[in-house]
């Protein structure tokens, strides 16, 4: 009998290939990118794998979005947004690596998927937020100091750009609920994706700039931060 996992596999090995020719990826980012699908799949089958398209899915269309205006401000992502391996194991490293221990620790699932989950929302958060911050804000600020500050700067939020990132971590959370039921949990999911999403402009006003770290650790640590947050809640 033909396994459903074997439809997955294909999914995933059809997704990398058109990742490559629509050039959204990197060969490298493509086969990294396959990689965390399939981890995340095996710790949380179908609802983990669709949390990771939907972030790929809204991440490259918000990247998309204003892409001539983001050119002339001269804050495009270089090559069209084209993401590369560090970019997807910035965004996606800890969503991968609960999904394996998922996967090991079948006792500890639940609350290393709802972990994942808020490394998720994190990530969706940011990207949204910062996506479409740029094109939407009317007025930026520095999130230190609340002063006026220079759009797309690291550590500059607005209004706008924040409520897309929470709308981001709602989708997110809502995603998540409908595969493992509506509770609480959606909130700590919505909650995880808003203070990663705080974390990462405090991290880039404060250690970016001062190039103390680059972007991608402050990714990687935001969405380590979401889990983070899923942890300490079930925790106390």
């Amino acid at each position: 009998m033909f396994s459903a996992n074997y439809l997955v596999y294909i999914f995933l090995l059809m997704g990398v290939v058109l990742s490559i020719i629509t050039r959204k990826l990197t060969i490298p980012a493509a086969l990294l990118g396959g990689l965390t699908g399939f981890l995340v799949y095996t710790g949380d089958g179908y609802t983990g794998l669709a949390l990771l398209v939907l972030f790929f899915v809204l991440g490259s269309g918000a990247t998309s979005i204003g892409l001539k205006k983001k050119q002339q401000l001269g804050l495009a992502e270089a090559d069209k947004g084209r993401r590369t391996a560090a970019q997807v194991m910035a965004n996606g490293g800890v969503a991968a690596i609960l999904g394996g221990l998922a996967w090991y620790y079948p006792t500890h699932a639940p609350i290393l998927q709802l972990m994942m989950a808020g490394s998720l929302a994190s990530a969706n958060a940011d990207t949204l937020s910062s996506e479409l911050g740029t094109i939407l804000g009317q007025r930026f600020y520095n999130i230190i100091t609340l002063k006026k500050d220079i759009r797309g700067l690291n550590g500059v939020i607005s209004l706008e750009g924040t409520l897309a990132g929470i709308a981001g971590a709602m989708i997110i959370a809502t995603v998540y609920s409908i595969g493992h039921g509506w509770n609480m949990e959606f909130l700590w999911v919505v909650l995880a994706g808003i203070i990663g999403n705080l974390a990462d402009s405090l991290l880039g006003a404060t250690a970016e700039r001062r190039h103390l770290i680059g972007n991608n650790v402050v990714n990687f640590l935001t969405t380590a931060i979401g889990a983070g947050v899923c942890l300490l809640i079930l925790k106390t």
